[in-house]
């Protein structure tokens, strides 16, 4: 029996479940201009999954850049959430002026 299949599908439900409150913590204090960040972090795992030799390694490299460019999306949409009231505002930014 091969259970490769089973921990990269493991492994890849534990990651966008990590990236889920990265993204709320992020946008909370820097605001949806952080998104460079996680452009660069998925370019770099993207990268890295090219260069991995063993498979597994390379299949949760690329499932990492994959969140990382999902997240910026998500980043434009927390900021909705927020404005809707879903999730707190950070009192201590400015919403339209956000500096990083």
């Amino acid at each position: 029996m091969n259970f490769t299949g089973i921990l990269i599908g493991a492994i890849t439900f534990l990651i966008i479940g990590i990236f889920h409150p990265i993204v709320i913590w992020a946008e909370f204090h820097f605001s949806k201009k952080i998104w460079p960040i996680f452009a660069v972090v998925g370019l770099v795992f993207l990268i890295m999954s090219l260069i991995a030799d063993k498979v597994v390694v390379s299949c949760i490299f690329s499932v990492i850049a994959a969140s990382c460019f999902w997240s910026i999306h998500e980043l434009y949409q927390q900021e909705k959430r927020v404005e809707k009231g879903w999730f707190p505002k950070n009192p201590k930014r400015d919403r339209k002026g956000c500096k990083l």
